[in-house]
């Protein structure tokens, strides 16, 4: 596998589509937040171990996640190019800055252990809405990942690469997941995103190498293969 580029990227790709979200399932079910106060200054307060560890598996799992955006364009490459490359690119971007927004957590939870609720929530709120936060990490970023996402597999499904329910589960999860309080209904929402993306990682690795290699494009003079690649240099 490790001395063959196309089997490489082919199991690299499976494996993030399913660990990537997987992590952001866990993330939430083993969140205090998830099941006890939704104020983190106080949850993370009543569990601090287990608040690091939701914080860990959220940050790797939106890093993965960007990676997965890319992985994605992949089956993209003979329908659905341009759309791919540009909607993937600002996917990845969005998951890249929504791991950066998990830094914060240590700060709040710091804020929780010596200050009120109420305190640290407003201290919170004064630094989160300073124009530097707000532009350089929120503002649109954040939403390029999670609406990003579902368009991206709206592009996938139009590919031909998976059904039209991938993208649907996936916009309904997200999607809901902006307008509902975070708690155990996330704990379902963001579970049934993992299984969704997650069957997309199943099918790629049960494809072949020749079914994955299939999707490099060779009829575009001056484009190669990993065939094509290896020919050459042997």
């Amino acid at each position: 596998m490790f001395k063959d580029s196309a089997d490489f990227r082919r199991i690299a790709s499976g494996m993030l589509l399913i660990v990537a979200p997987l992590l952001q399932a866990i993330a939430v079910i083993i969140d205090p937040g998830t099941w006890g106060d939704d104020r983190e200054a106080v949850s993370f307060g009543d569990n601090p171990a287990l608040a690091q560890a939701q914080s860990a598996l959220y940050h790797w799992a939106y890093l993965l996640m960007a990676l997965v955006a890319i992985a994605l364009l992949h089956v993209m490459r003979r329908r659905m190019v341009v759309f791919g490359h540009v909607v993937g690119s600002l996917t990845a971007l969005g998951y890249i800055n929504l791991s950066g927004m998990l830094m914060i957590d240590p700060v709040e939870w710091w804020l929780g252990q010596r200050n009120t609720p109420e305190q640290s929530a407003k201290i919170l709120d004064e630094m989160l809405n300073l124009p530097g936060v707000v532009f350089a990490f929120q503002m649109p970023w954040l939403f390029f990942a999670i609406l990003g996402m579902p368009v991206l597999l709206v592009g996938v499904w139009r590919a031909g690469f998976t059904h039209w329910w991938v993208p649907l589960v996936v916009a309904v999860g997200y999607g809901t997941s902006l307008v509902v309080p975070y708690g155990p209904a996330s704990v379902v929402l963001w579970g049934a995103c993992a299984v969704a993306i997650g069957s997309l990682g199943v099918r790629v690795l049960r494809m072949s190498r020749t079914e994955w290699v299939a999707y490099y494009p060779t009829d575009a003079p001056g484009r190669t293969t990993p065939d094509s690649y290896a020919n050459t240099t042997a």
